[in-house]
């Protein structure tokens, strides 16, 4: 068993409840940790043979374009739809930060991270 992990992926996205925050947007940051059986592609060396992260990344990304009020929300469907896309996937993590959130004070990042075993 391996893990493949998309560290980092930004996006500048329009969530939140705040109407500024619709109209402005803000930057996310989206981890992934993808669990999955590597074995024939270590000898095989073909990407036919283990999941395609430019495609993890494509769907992220148009997740990320659909607009929500909670990054609860945003990070549900991310995992749902990779899950449902890439049966490959055997287990999946995934952690979503919105950078510099709207609080009233200097915050860095407030995250939520999921987590699906299969």
């Amino acid at each position: 068993m391996s893990v493949i992990i998309l560290e980092n992926m930004e996006f500048h996205s329009y969530h939140g409840c705040l109407e500024h925050e619709k109209i402005l947007g803000n930057t996310f940051l989206v981890t992934l940790h993808i669990h999955l059986d590597t074995a024939v592609a270590d000898i095989t060396d073909n990407l036919n043979d283990t999941i395609n992260y430019q495609l993890i990344y494509n769907e992220v990304k148009s997740q990320m374009e659909v607009p929500s009020l909670l990054i609860e929300n945003v990070s549900e469907r991310i995992l749902q739809a990779l899950i449902l896309k890439f049966d490959q996937i055997s287990g999946l993590k995934i952690k979503l930060s919105k950078l510099n959130p709207p609080l009233g004070a200097k915050v860095h990042a407030v995250s939520i991270e999921k987590e699906f075993i299969k």
